[in-house]
């Protein structure tokens, strides 16, 4: 199965690492990834920690655990290829309006674009 149609049809919580250029590490929810293509997907995102830490170090992991009772998912290695501020694109893309003040709009939302480097599963070493 394509990543897409894996990220579009399996429910599950997302989980974004990434961190300074000293190697403090930061993490956070985040919602599913939205695809490009196969190996290219972007996030929205405040200018929270996760988006300073993409300013200094253009590497992240996401980590996706599907809503099952056993542990199934996957690790996504990812590298920040750019960023644009488009507002009427954001709200396009933005899934959910989930009432918080990062995401109603009344703050700045960047589009983080990025390639996926590699895909392992949640458990193990192999894809």
């Amino acid at each position: 199965m394509s990543l897409i149609n894996y990220f579009e049809s399996t429910e599950g919580l997302g989980i974004l690492a990434t961190s300074n250029s000293n190697g403090a590490v930061d993490t956070a929810l985040y919602a599913k990834p939205h695809f490009i293509e196969e190996e290219k997907c972007l996030f929205l995102m405040a200018d929270k920690c996760s988006h300073v830490n993409l300013k200094e170090n253009p590497h992240a992991t996401y980590i996706f655990i599907e809503k099952l009772e056993h542990y199934k998912g996957k690790r996504l290695y990812l590298r920040k290829i750019k960023e644009t501020v488009d507002d009427a694109l954001a709200a396009a893309i933005r899934r959910k309006n989930y009432g918080c003040p990062d995401c109603d709009g009344e703050k700045k939302t960047f589009i983080v674009y990025f390639k996926i480097d590699h895909i392992r599963p949640l458990v193990g070493d192999s894809e």
